[in-house]
Order: structure tokens, then C-alpha cells, then sequence
């Protein structure tokens, strides 16, 4: 039963990781990106559809091939999102509220309005797209993973993203921590001014970090569908987990190794009412609100600390007008 909650939790937690180890890289630019919700979901459906095309091309699958297209589908579908906010906040200094707000609004529309025309061409009753060969491949586990009882079953039991969202984050806290990008990363997202002075490229870092944040957001949607969800999708059915990513950002104090545990956390708090018996709606919901709960109370809590470490970057929201410097 234990190793089981953990699973389910891990699975649940892991879009999140995905969404807040993007979100990370961009806040620590100086970008605040609103709109991973809607990047989420392009990068959802993105990979969905490039899935969907290839598996009625084809009458076999080739497992390369089945995660290759929908990987690269919804890096470039995120991406893209990620380079419109750029292009509205960095290069025309639009509001990164309103942007990222409306940035949300604009990839839901395009996930219901892409979704609802492949659920069209599958001609069924039922308003989804099953993938299950795609879900199939990306679901595969380490051929050993039974064969080690609960180590097995709470570490090496997934699929292969959930891996890559552990590397990735891992990777970001060093690069963050540990190099000179890292080190010109956050000079920029602390004082752009003195950045722009040292001859660090404000514009190139905040392209850059907010790309490739997106990106990273965006596997986390292909994730939910094709792993956590069989491979079905449903328009709206991808629920608060881009807002939750936002909050997990908050909960982990901007570090990418924390945001480990509070996405494993957060997916704990997330699936733990479905084994409690004869639980009713109302105090189902009360556990859906716990993560945002303990994401107030770290808030609070750092706030009165005021820990320099365990703030946000100086400049987060700002608009950088080098005119003005």
C-alpha cells in the first residue's frame, strides 16, 4: 500500500516538477512567466498531435520513432509559446502579468481548439484521443524493476520521463549554482542594470532562459497524457497542474533540487484522498487546496526570515529599459 501511494504520487508530482524546474530558470532571468499553465498545455498537445499523425501513417510502430516525433513536437510547440513572451515582455516591455495571464488563456484555446478537431477526425462518441501504442513506449519500465520487490516498485518503476524530469532539475540547480552561466543568469535577474554594465546580455539571457524554461514546462503536459494518462486526451483535462507548478516555484524557494521533493509532496497531498475510505466530496476538495496551503505558510515563513537565498530574484516583473539606465 505504501509503495503504491509513493508511485502514484511520483507520477503525479512529476508534470509538476517539469513545470516548476522551467519556471525556475525563468523567474531567475527576471521573467514572470504567468503562462506555464497554457505552455503545459501546448506542449501537451503538441506531442499529442504529432503522435496522432504518425500512428495513423503507419501500421507498426517504431519505439524510437513513437517518442521521438511527440518529444520533439512538444519542444518546439512550448518553445514557441516561450518566445512569444519573450517577444511581447523583452522586446516590445509588455506587463509580464497580463502576458502570462493572457499567454494561459491563448494555450488552452489552442489545446481545446487542436484537440477538438483530431477528437473529430477519430469520428467516436466518446470526446478524447487514445494513443495507448504511444502510452505503451513511453510507460516501459526497466525489464528488472518487478524483480526487486519495494525498491523496484517505489524507485524503478517508471517511465522514462519521470527520469529525465529528476536529471533535469538536478542539472539546472548546478548550472545555476555552480557555473558562470548560472552566475550570469542570476546577476540578471538581480540587477539588470549592473548585468548590462559587466557586459552580460540582458535580452540574450532572458531569451534564452525563458525558451528554454518553456520547453522544459511543456514536457511536463506530454508527460500527463502520455504517461500519467494512458495516452488519452480530453480537452480542460489537464486540471490546476500549471498553476500547482507556479506554486511548487514558491514552495521550493526558487532551487530546482528542492522542487524535488515538493513535487513528490505536492502529488502525495494530490492522490492521498482516493485511499481514504468513504471520504466525501467536500473534504476531497479541502486536500485538493493543502498544496497551495503549505505554499502560503513557506511563503510566510520566508518572508519574515528574509533570508536573502530564500527570496525572489530582485527584478522578478520589472521591465529592463537600458534607456534608463
Amino acid at each position: 500500500m505504501i509503495a503504491t501511494i509513493i508511485q502514484r504520487a511520483v507520477m503525479q508530482g512529476t508534470p509538476l516538477l517539469f513545470g516548476s524546474t522551467g519556471e525556475i530558470l525563468t523567474e531567475k532571468s527576471g521573467n514572470l512567466n504567468l503562462g506555464i499553465p497554457g505552455i503545459m498545455y501546448v506542449g501537451a498537445i503538441s506531442g499529442v498531435a504529432g503522435s496522432f499523425l504518425y500512428e495513423q501513417a503507419v501500421t507498426t510502430l517504431n519505439p524510437f520513432l513513437a517518442v521521438f516525433i511527440p518529444l520533439i513536437c512538444s519542444l518546439i510547440g512550448s518553445t514557441l509559446m516561450g518566445l512569444i513572451y519573450c517577444f511581447l515582455t523583452v522586446t516590445l516591455r509588455a506587463n509580464q502579468n497580463v502576458t502570462g495571464l493572457a499567454l494561459t488563456t491563448f494555450g488552452i484555446g489552442v489545446g481545446n481548439f487542436f484537440g477538438g478537431s483530431l477528437i473529430k477526425l477519430v469520428d467516436t462518441d466518446v470526446p478524447s484521443i487514445s494513443l495507448s501504442a504511444t502510452s505503451t513506449i513511453f510507460k516501459t519500465q526497466l525489464p528488472f524493476a518487478d524483480k526487486l520487490g519495494w525498491f523496484g516498485d517505489i524507485f524503478l518503476s517508471y517511465g522514462f520521463l519521470v527520469y529525465v524530469a529528476i536529471i533535469v532539475a538536478l542539472i539546472s540547480s548546478h548550472v545555476l549554482k555552480k557555473t558562470r552561466t548560472g552566475l550570469h543568469l542570476r546577476a540578471v535577474g538581480e540587477s539588470p542594470e549592473t548585468a548590462d554594465a559587466a557586459g552580460i546580455s540582458v535580452t540574450k539571457h532572458k531569451y534564452l532562459a525563458t525558451c528554454i524554461g518553456s520547453a522544459i514546462a511543456g514536457l511536463g503536459g506530454l508527460y500527463y497524457v502520455m504517461d500519467y494518462a494512458n495516452g488519452v486526451w480530453s480537452n480542460n483535462g489537464f486540471g490546476d497542474r500549471g498553476w500547482l507548478s507556479i506554486a511548487l516555484v514558491i514552495f521550493s524557494m526558487w532551487r530546482p533540487s528542492i522542487s524535488i521533493f515538493g513535487s513528490i509532496l505536492f502529488g502525495f497531498l494530490y492522490v492521498i484522498p482516493t485511499y481514504i475510505p468513504d471520504i466525501t466530496v467536500s473534504t476531497k476538495k479541502l486536500f485538493e487546496m493543502l498544496p497551495y496551503v503549505v505554499t502560503i505558510l513557506v511563503l510566510v515563513i520566508t518572508s519574515i526570515r528574509d533570508k536573502k537565498e530564500n527570496q525572489p530574484p530582485a527584478a522578478l516583473g520589472l521591465p529592463y529599459f537600458r534607456e534608463e539606465r
